[in-house]
């Protein structure tokens, strides 16, 4: 398998690989898609298997039908008239969550994720694609010393509105159908790849960026990632949780 850099990556075009399109790949289509994300997966330490291929094809062909989760805006920050960070309050709902404990943050994340594109494409009771929401949740824990993240990581997946009162039963064991409580978190956009290192910078900055150290967990983040893996400047945010929701 064949390594590609970053900057690699951010010379592609993303429209290559998001448009909506109903019509199938040809095998060249295919072969290119599956080699883009197989690149990507490499700056990762991940090899993706063959039998993602399926549901590679299938989000990239619906990738413009994306449901947000639902959220209430409650405050803007704003400096020269751009949002510098935002505190919102997500409602209750139900997540299908998978725990990962791989030597990388990155590895983690994409082998969770993975399990997570089989259930939502048709590994699940329903036998049907069930559509993807944004944006996808990587919850961090910090270590006792705070110099390291602890390596269990979870990676939840809000069902869309239809199946809210009843999720289909994912087929992948590891895979479970969470219900997870009202959370008040402060939000901060940052762009390109998720790993360790640039989480812990975004985590810094936002600290920096905040008046009040008390009123936020200390050892717990999430990082909210708003594109799928195989577009090279994706969004994301990390969140800060506020204390006694």
């Amino acid at each position: 398998m064949s390594r590609i850099t970053f900057e690699d990556l951010e010379a592609l075009d993303d429209d290559d690989f998001t448009e909506d399109n109903s019509e199938p790949m040809d095998e060249e289509e295919q072969d290119r898609l599956f080699s883009h994300w197989q690149s990507v997966a490499s700056t990762h330490q991940v090899s993706i298997p063959a039998e993602m291929a399926g549901p590679i094809q299938q989000m990239t062909r619906q990738s413009n039908a994306r449901e947000p989760v639902p959220f209430a805006t409650l405050s803007r920050h704003e400096k020269l008239d751009e949002v510098v960070y935002e505190e919102r309050m997500y409602p209750a709902g139900k997540w299908a969550c998978v725990t990962k404990g791989e030597e990388l943050y990155e590895q983690s994340i994409s082998m969770a994720f993975m399990k997570l594109m089989r259930y939502i494409c048709k590994e699940n009771s329903a036998g049907r694609y069930l559509g993807m929401t944004v944006p996808v949740l990587n919850e961090i824990q910090i270590s006792k010393d705070g110099k390291s993240f602890v390596r269990d990581i979870l990676t939840a997946y809000y069902l869309p509105a239809e199946f809210q009162q009843d999720p289909p039963e994912p087929l992948d064991p590891d895979i479970v159908i969470v219900q997870r409580e009202p959370v008040r978190v402060v939000t901060r956009v940052f762009f390109g790849t998720t790993t360790e290192e640039t989480i812990s910078r975004q985590i810094s900055s936002l600290w920096e960026l905040l008046e009040s150290t008390e009123d936020f967990l200390r050892d717990t983040y999430i990082v909210a990632v708003y594109e799928n893996p195989g577009i090279p400047c994706r969004r994301n945010e990390i969140w800060f949780i506020r204390r006694d929701q």
